[in-house]
């Protein structure tokens, strides 16, 4: 099969339902994601209008075949780094093991370094062992731990 040639840019709001399905197609969103779109199209909303967040994906011939978000973090720690956090980074199941997740973080660096960032962070469930060898791969090293509690 020829290598996969995405073509990456923001998201629109005709994306979400795409991008949606892209976040339940997996073990843990099948059962953490709603099929009612309207909370994804509110949130979509909100995050255009903050600067700094940024909803991207990888389009393969004319469809959503990825994506992610990168969300620019101005700080003092690290001697006043600005960091990029990374979220929802999702690749289409048909599509996983061809280079199109390698593209994606590809992308989301190039895009923290064009923000003037020294350092991209993100977290993975402690289940996606896959991933957690992919981002080894890419060069992350598993440095810290993170902790969440829902509000």
């Amino acid at each position: 099969m020829p290598p996969v040639r995405p073509v990456f840019r923001p998201a629109l709001r005709a994306d979400v339902p795409a991008i949606i399905a892209l976040l339940a197609d997996d073990v843990l969103g099948r059962a953490r994601e709603a099929t009612d779109p309207a909370p994804y199209l509110a949130a979509f909303e909100a995050m255009q209008a903050e600067a700094g967040n940024l909803l991207i994906v990888a389009e393969i011939a004319g469809e959503v075949a990825a994506c992610y978000q990168i969300t620019f973090i101005s700080g003092l720690s690290l001697s006043a780094s600005r960091r990029a956090q990374v979220e929802g980074v999702r690749v289409l199941a048909a599509l996983r093991g061809m280079g199109l997740g390698a593209a994606l973080m590809r992308d989301a660096e190039a895009r923290a370094r064009d923000a003037g960032c020294r350092l991209i962070q993100f977290t993975t469930n402690r289940a996606r062992t896959d991933a957690h060898r992919f981002y080894e791969r890419m060069g992350f090293t598993p440095s810290h731990i993170g902790y969440k509690k829902p509000l």
